[in-house]
């Protein structure tokens, strides 16, 4: 059951993101969904900054308690092991990027921005390779969707970063809310999907499996 429960965290901190980030949109009048990345929602003094870092906060608990609950799943121990200790630290990271905003657009770049970009790309670099390790242990079609979500964060996350370079300048950014949520709703519907796939997969189900066996 404490399996299950940590399992269960994975696909409820994918739908409490998506919930952070509509509550964010709705929050901050004049926010553009479409051209303004979901950083500047906890920016420097961005209006929805002290609204939003207490659910981002439990965010990450929440992908902390479902990388272990991945470490303590049956099967590929070793993969699946890897998976669950790069998902938690995906989470540990996160829970440091509070210290680390960036500044609203059009202003001066500071350590804390520059601490933001270099955590964002370690988070991806985890993130990348914990769908590689836990793509095994679910058949082809599990590594090939594995795959897709892989390409899906490299082209568009390569996209968002042309694009924000124009945020300290203070320059238009068109669609860069777009992009960079095709990244996010990426990954956050994997984690989703590989949660529901542990779960149908757990030792309840295996012992089921044997009874049935032992029956004929």
């Amino acid at each position: 059951m404490t399996r299950r429960t940590l399992l269960f965290c994975g696909a409820l901190s994918s739908l409490l993101y998506v919930g952070i980030d509509l509550l964010g949109a709705l929050s901050w009048q004049g926010y553009s969904y479409s051209s303004q990345t979901i950083s500047e929602m906890t920016a420097i003094d961005a209006p929805t900054r002290t609204l939003l870092t207490p659910f981002y906060v439990g965010y990450t608990l929440l992908l902390i308690a479902f990388g272990v609950g991945v470490r303590s799943s049956p099967g590929r121990e070793k993969s699946r092991r890897v998976a669950g200790s790069l998902l938690a630290a995906v989470g540990l990271v996160g829970l440091i990027q509070p210290f680390f905003p960036m500044h609203l657009r059009g202003a001066a770049p500071s350590f804390t921005d520059t601490g933001h970009i270099v955590l964002g790309g370690v988070n991806v670099l985890f993130l990348l390779l914990a769908i590689g390790f836990g793509a095994s242990g679910f058949g082809a079609r599990f590594r090939l969707y594995s795959a897709a979500t892989i390409a899906a964060m490299l082209v568009f996350g390569a996209w968002t970063g042309f694009l924000a370079p124009a945020i300290p300048a203070g320059l238009p950014t068109p669609y860069i809310g777009v992009v960079e949520r095709v990244v996010f709703a990426a990954f956050l519907l994997w984690i989703a999907v590989y949660a529901c796939a542990l779960l149908r997969s757990g030792p309840e189900r295996h012992a089921a499996r044997s009874t049935s066996m032992s029956a004929l």
